[in-house]
């Protein structure tokens, strides 16, 4: 099956705990074949209600881009970047649709959300060339890059803890293939209001220039993922600041791709 034709691809866990690669399209389809490679969607289906969903991806690398939304970095009062910012998360972090955020106890109180489009690598990629890009990319999902902004900004002064704790990368629901990743609608709400509302069209670096940027600097790996960065409106940057709270409930909504749900609780 060619990744350029418009798919939704779920991880699901089904009966007797097994789990499948399933094309959604209402209830799940499981493929048969290797979505990193050929693959073709089945005839049996198995019905929402008795599909768990995991993330749609485990990936064995999670790479970031910080400050590549233009307003973004207005508001966070930096200089807009001459080269994408990378940093990364560890595997601990990736959560599915539905699964909660927990807020750590050794941290608690400035934990934020970061809504992202999130590249999922389809083909090994090493230096590759902008115009090869779409070619090495399997589809996208819906990202929250969750942040404890005390530890990252204040009191570590550098971003890996801040950015690491358990459940702090929910992905999902599902990989939205055939789509254009650079021109979506991208917003966030909690509790309903909705604080992140822009399109990817403000990113400073587009999806290609990112994956062979990265490529360049690392060898990029089928299924991994490349958070592209989030717009403005996260919480450290509002007037007064908002933070998430035990009993919050967060969306994720990217146009083209669907709606990531998690509930936030303490740890």
């Amino acid at each position: 099956m060619n990744s350029a034709s418009h798919h939704r691809l779920a991880r699901i866990r089904h009966a007797g705990n097994t789990l499948h690669v399933a094309v959604q399209d209402g209830a799940f389809r499981p493929i048969a074949g290797d979505i990193f490679g050929r693959w073709e969607p089945g005839d049996d289906t198995i019905p929402p209600d008795r599909a768990q969903l995991l993330a749609p991806v485990d990936p064995p690398q999670i790479i970031c881009i910080g400050l590549n939304y233009r307003r973004h970095a207005a508001e966070s009062n930096m200089a807009v970047p001459d080269a994408p910012v990378i940093f990364v998360k560890t595997a601990n972090c990736i959560v599915a649709h539905a699964q909660p955020i927990l807020l750590p106890a050794i941290a608690p109180d400035e934990v934020d959300y970061e809504a992202e489009l999130a590249i999922v690598i389809g083909r090994t990629a090493k230096r590759i060339p902008e115009s090869a890009a779409a070619d090495h990319i399997l589809g996208f999902t819906c990202a929250n890059d969750v942040s404890a902004r005390d530890c990252q900004l204040r009191l570590d002064k550098q971003w890996a803890r801040g950015k690491c704790f358990d459940t702090f990368a929910p992905l999902g629901p599902w990989i939205a293939t055939g789509i254009d990743g650079d021109n979506l609608s991208i917003r966030l709400s909690i509790n309903g209001e909705v604080l992140q509302d822009s399109r990817t069209s403000d990113m400073i670096f587009h999806c290609a220039q990112l994956v062979s940027y990265v490529s360049h600097s690392m060898t990029l790996l089928p299924g991994s993922v490349i958070l592209t960065g989030t717009p403005e409106g996260v919480g450290f940057g509002r007037k007064p600041q908002r933070f998430l709270r035990d009993g919050d409930t967060v969306s994720v909504e990217i146009e083209g791709i669907g709606t990531l749900t998690n509930p936030v609780t303490k740890e």
